[in-house]
Order: structure tokens, then C-alpha cells, then sequence
């Protein structure tokens, strides 16, 4: 999958929202999707990441808000359409991508991993809660689903009539958190000597981590143990403050990767008094630290904690109860099976799991019903469509049949690296019979001409039955057309569809072409009649009608063709070792698995008015002319697309 994940906070952010996306990120990606981040912070970023302009939350600065690019993130993601994006925060680049999304038909879920209401009430008023909350609702809403990862926050989410939810927890490193990582020197140089115990506070030095409650319990603990070292580790606009009133408290600052674990591995106790996370990471950073936590019953110590077993916890609010358990964590010294069940308990909360799990939901959701179309999101945006490959056929240039300022417009609204004529683009049977050439039809090759010049575009242009002149001169190269029988196309994602215009397969025209050229009039007379008959429709109101098709349909003969058509191109694709065949011919356009050969017709440009397209991930896509833009816009508003290396042809039939 192509995976986008927009966020406010990433690495190298220290806090549990950067830490569980960039497991997950990584984690994708070890799994072979594609995955990019767009994040708030400076312009820059890793490998597959975009920077998004940010400002700093007045009061504290350690938190970023990301300011919304629509217009860059809507052009990026019609070039390289992700098949899901995953919004991690409910800021302004998030709202901004979840309006982009619904725009352009992208299946999108959200994440609720901070109870940001919670955090309003206690940095504004009060008051502002239920209007965050209120904010927070009508975001989620918006979502294909919201990933939380406790179900106390899914809870909270199900009562404002948010859903669906999916409780997806985390997982902590076991690797780097690790008991051998205990430093006698750091633990020195706080003063801890001997068996002095060490207790410490984790994480943002901030109002909503309720740090009153655990430095009232680091003053209890060291009544009962004087020689008790006290450490707040981690920033926020609080730690200058209680620094001063607290000088008998070490504050280090924000620690990041090994420096982090040898401070963990360096304690003792792990005081974790917040009551308002929605997980809670540091619980399983200390227990794979093999520290005694102490917690309040919920979010990830409700879900990994056995009180008495592999830690301490107490009731949800409990103020007095919390206290007696941050004294009874003094009695557990190294080596104590608290301490070594807590660490039993960590090595089993791996993020593989997760990561796959989450991976399946994601798609789930792509593969969902009710996204919009390629096209209605061109439509909307006004934009051009980036693709990789576009397949015609049957355009008939030459016939009276042909409809090519459609041709002309949807050429206009796409962007491709190929294109593949595959067959009958200039019809030569009409043309001999008198047909007029009309100046429309010069705009079509024009516009071929042109897609090949501005925006490198390869073509390729295979012989139909129609423009059977062509036979005599392949194969033909000229610039960057090439003129083929048959061509190999080698899809993004590594899979090979043998293109044919498919006249090779039906008898009439290989063995009885008096016959089929008589059908072609045939079928030109009944096209004429066709466009009278709709023109009387169109003055009564009515929908444009095909005769041709009731007759395809209706036909017992025509259907029984049809069949085996498709049927003797799907023995072909197997017999040359290709995983489908996409040809033109017989105007029916499809799009099915047959027997394990994806089998598709490009259908026609008379009636049909259909076409092929491949993603830039691989996806191939049949799409009619009715769902593009009606007005096309300006070639010069288009940024470069991708480069494409084209696949040899192979020996021609």
C-alpha cells in the first residue's frame, strides 16, 4: 500500500505520540508498503518526509502546530495518490488533510492519541472543555474510523457518537530498554550510592501530568527512606518553576534513545501519576527497564499491569490509595520478582503485532467501499491528473462515429509517463470508403504530439485491425512513438500484461475481412440511426441510449463471441507468462480476474468513451470519459512528473 501519515508531532520529538509513529512508520515499511510522513517542524525532514511551516504553543514551546498546505499536499496527492492516510493529530495540518482527503475520494482515518479537551481545561478554562470536545467529535466523525489505543479512550469516544473505533496498543522496545543498562557511575553521580534507591517522574514536565501528586509521593517516600534520589525526567513550561521550589530534585532535562534507557535502567521506581493519557508509554519503558511502575489503573497499566505481580497501581483517582502504593514500591530492590516479572511482561509487548495489525485495518479501509473516483476528484480540484500509464483504444479517427474533442478533453486532464494507442486510432476501412477527415481529428494526434514534446510522454501505438496499413512497417520508431504489433507492459508493482488490440483473436476479421469490413459498415449505419434516435431523446429530456449494446447484450450469438474472445486472451496471457492482458477490439470495455489472469478492455471512443489507467503504485483502473473534467485546464500549471523507463517490446506474434 501507499500509506500517507500527517501528524503535528514526529522524531525527533521525545513524547509517546512521535515514539509509537515512528515504530509504526518503520515498522510499514519493513512490511514493503510505502509510506510518507508529512509533519509539522522545520523544512527538511528524513527520507520520505515533508515539513509543514509550524508555530510553537504560546506557553509551551516543546508542542508544534502545524499550518495547512492544501494546495501543495492536493497536487502531491494527485500526482502520487496514497490508497489511505492516516491523520495522527487533530490540529490544522490534520483538519486540512482530512478536507483534502474527502476532496479527492482517499479513504482516511484518524488517531486519537491525546486527550486534547482534557489539556484545554486545564491551560485555558474550564468552561472551553465541552467546546474542544465538541471540536474533537465533529474531526473523528469525518474519518473512515478513529484508532485509539486503550479502550477507556474508545469509551470515551463511543459516548460523543464517534465510531467505528479500533483499539490498537502499543508495543515498547525490549531491546533498548533493558535491565543491563544500569550505570553505577550515572547513579553516583546523582548521589545514589550502594542500595540507595532511586524513584523517578517520566515524561512532559507540564500541568496535565498531575507531577503534585508524585512529588508529594517522592516527599512520603523519602520520609520513609531519607537516602531516596528523586529524578524528573523530561521538559515542559512547569520544570523551571518546580525546579526552584524543589532543589532536592534532579531535573535532566529531555533525554533521547541510549541516554534515555541508561536513565531507566538507572532507577528504581517508576512514579506515573497522570491521569489524563491515552496510553501511557513510559509504563512499558519501565517495566522493560525492570523498574517497579506505579500507576493508576487505566489506559496501559489497565491493559499490561497485574497489581502485585509485574507492578504496582491504583484505583483511577485514588489519591490516598496511589500514595501507599509509591511506599510499598520502596520494600522491591534489584532482583525483587516484582521487578523481574515487570520485565517478563515488556518482552512479550513486542511492535511487530502491532504493526501488523494496524497494516490490516489500513487496508481495510482502502479497500472499503465509497471512495470517489480518479476523475470526480480531478473534476472537484480542477486539476490534472498525474497517472503512470493511460491504455486507448478504438478511436476511430476518421469516421463520423468518433467523438474526438472528447478525446482531446481527456487527454487534456491527465498527465502520463506512457501512453499506449492499442489499436484502430486512425480508421483506414472509412477513410477508403470516402469518410472525411475532420479538423478534430487533427487536434487528437496533435494533442498525442504535444503530450510527447512538453511533458516527455512515451507513446506506444499498436496496429489495429483498422489501421492495418501500419502491418507492413513494424516495427517503427520515430522520437518517442514506437509502433508495435504486441507490447509487454511491466506495471509499477512488478506485475507483466501482455497489450494486444485483439483482432488476432476473432475469426471474422482474420479469416472473412470482406465480412468484417461489411460488419463495419453495418456498424457505422446502426451509430447513424443511433444519433438520430438521441437527438429525438435529448429534446425530450431523456438519457442518450446504445442500440448496438442492447444488441451486444441481447444477442445470444454476440454474447457467446464475447465469452470466448475473452477467454482465448486469458490463454494467451498464461501461455506467455503474464498476469493479464489488456486489449481493445470488440468496444466492450472490462475489467475482471478470470482463472488468476486480470483480464481488461480498453473498450472505445464511439461509444463507451473508456479507458485504462495506471496508478503510480501499479493499480490499473478502468474509467470513462463522463467522470472527468468537463472544462481541462492549462498545461502550464502542471509541475514535472515522474520519469518513465520503458519496457521492450516483445518479439512481435
Amino acid at each position: 500500500m501507499h500509506i500517507e501519515i500527517v501528524t503535528d508531532t514526529f522524531a525527533p520529538d521525545v513524547n509517546g505520540v512521535a515514539m509509537t509513529l515512528g515504530k509504526l512508520t518503520d515498522g510499514l515499511r519493513g512490511l514493503g508498503h510505502q509510506v510518507r510522513v508529512i509533519r509539522a517542524g522545520d523544512v527538511g525532514g528524513g527520507v520520505d518526509e515533508t515539513a509543514a511551516a509550524s508555530f510553537r504553543m504560546p506557553g509551551y514551546p516543546q508542542v508544534r502546530v502545524g499550518l495547512p498546505k492544501p494546495f501543495e499536499l492536493r497536487g502531491r496527492r494527485l500526482e502520487r495518490r496514497p490508497d489511505v492516510i492516516y491523520i495522527a493529530t487533530e490540529g490544522l495540518l490534520g483538519k486540512s488533510a482530512l478536507k483534502t482527503a474527502d476532496l479527492l475520494g482517499i479513504p482516511a482515518a484518524t488517531g486519537f492519541h491525546t486527550n486534547f479537551h482534557q489539556y484545554v481545561g486545564r491551560y485555558l478554562a474550564g468552561g472551553l472543555e465541552r467546546m474542544a470536545m465538541g471540536y474533537l467529535r465533529d474531526f473523528h466523525r469525518r474519518a473512515r474510523c478513529t484508532f485509539t489505543p486503550s479502550h477507556e479512550t474508545a469509551r470515551i469516544l463511543e459516548t460523543e457518537g464517534v465510531g467505528p473505533i479500533h483499539v490498537i496498543g502499543r508495543g515498547v522496545d525490549a531491546d533498548r530498554f533493558h535491565p543491563a543498562k544500569r550505570c553505577e557511575k550515572l547513579r553516583a553521580i546523582w548521589g545514589a550510592g550502594g542500595a540507595s534507591p532511586v524513584a523517578a517522574l517520566v515524561g512532559r514536565v507540564a500541568p496535565e501530568k498531575n507531577l503534585e501528586l508524585g512529588i508529594d509521593a517522592f516527599r512520603r517516600m523519602r520520609e520513609q527512606r531519607p537516602d531516596l534520589c528523586c529524578l524528573v525526567i523530561g521538559d515542559g513550561p512547569l520544570r523551571e518553576r518546580l525546579a526552584q521550589h524543589h532543589p532536592w530534585i534532579r531535573f535532566t532535562g529531555e533525554l533521547h534513545g541510549e541516554d534515555l534507557a541508561r536513565h531507566f535502567a538507572s532507577c528504581d521506581i517508576l512514579l506515573f501519576p497522570s491521569e489524563t493519557e491515552t496510553f501511557g508509554n513510559v509504563v512499558l519503558e519501565g517495566m522493560a527497564s525492570g523498574l517497579v511502575t506505579v500507576s493508576y489503573d487505566y489506559a496501559a497499566a489497565a491493559r499490561h499491569v497485574r497489581c502485585g505481580h509485574d507492578g504496582l497501581k491504583a484505583a483511577p483517582g485514588n489519591r490516598i490509595e496511589f500514595l501507599h502504593r509509591a511506599l510499598d514500591a520502596l520494600a522491591a530492590p534489584p532482583g525483587h520478582p516484582l521487578r523481574l516479572n515487570a520485565r517478563r511482561t515488556a518482552e512479550s509487548l513486542g511492535w511487530h503485532g502491532i504493526v501488523a495489525e494496524f497494516a490490516g485495518k489500513l487496508a481495510a479501509i482502502a479497500d472499503s467501499p465509497g471512495a470517489k473516483t480518479w476523475a470526480e476528484a480531478v473534476r472537484k480540484t480542477g486539476s490534472k491528473f498525474s497517472c503512470r500509464t493511460v491504455f486507448l483504444s478504438d478511436l476511430h479517427l476518421g469516421t463520423n462515429g468518433c467523438k474526438a474533442d472528447e478525446i482531446v478533453a481527456f487527454l487534456k486532464s491527465i498527465r502520463c509517463s506512457k501512453l499506449v494507442l492499442n489499436g484502430d486510432i486512425i480508421d483506414g476501412w472509412a477513410l477508403r470508403r470516402g469518410a472525411r477527415w475532420e479538423a478534430s481529428h487533427t487536434r487528437v494526434v496533435r494533442r498525442i504530439l504535444k503530450m510527447t514534446e512538453r511533458h516527455d510522454t512515451e507513446v506506444v501505438y499498436l496496429r489495429g485491425n483498422h489501421d492495418e496499413i501500419l502491418e507492413r512497417f513494424l516495427p517503427l520508431a520515430f522520437g518517442r512513438i514506437r509502433i508495435v504489433k504486441e507490447h509487454i507492459h511491466v506495471t509499477a508493482d512488478g506485475k507483466r500484461y501482455l497489450v494486444v488490440h485483439g483482432d488476432g483473436f476473432d475469426s471474422v476479421s482474420t479469416g472473412h475481412k470482406w465480412m468484417a469490413m461489411l460488419g463495419a459498415v453495418g456498424y457505422d449505419l446502426l451509430l447513424e440511426v443511433n444519433r438520430i434516435y438521441n437527438r429525438w431523446r435529448r429534446w425530450r429530456g431523456r438519457e442518450p441510449f446504445s442500440l448496438s449494446k442492447v444488441v451486444k447484450a441481447k444477442v445470444k450469438s454476440a454474447v457467446s463471441f464475447i465469452d470466448r474472445y475473452e477467454d482465448l486472451l486469458q490463454q494467451l496471457a498464461r501461455h506467455r507468462g503474464c498476469d493479464g492482458i489488456i486489449c481493445g477490439h470488440i468496444h466492450t470495455p472490462e475489467d475482471k480476474q478470470v482463472g488468476g489472469v486480470h483480464y481488461l478492455n480498453s473498450g472505445d471512443w464511439v461509444e463507451s468513451l473508456s479507458a485504462i489507467i495506471e496508478y503510480h503504485d501499479g493499480r490499473l483502473e478502468l474509467v470513462h470519459h463522463h467522470q472527468a473534467p468537463a472544462v481541462p485546464v492549462d498545461d502550464r500549471t502542471i509541475a514535472p512528473g515522474p520519469v518513465h523507463h520503458p519496457v521492450p517490446d516483445s518479439a512481435a506474434a
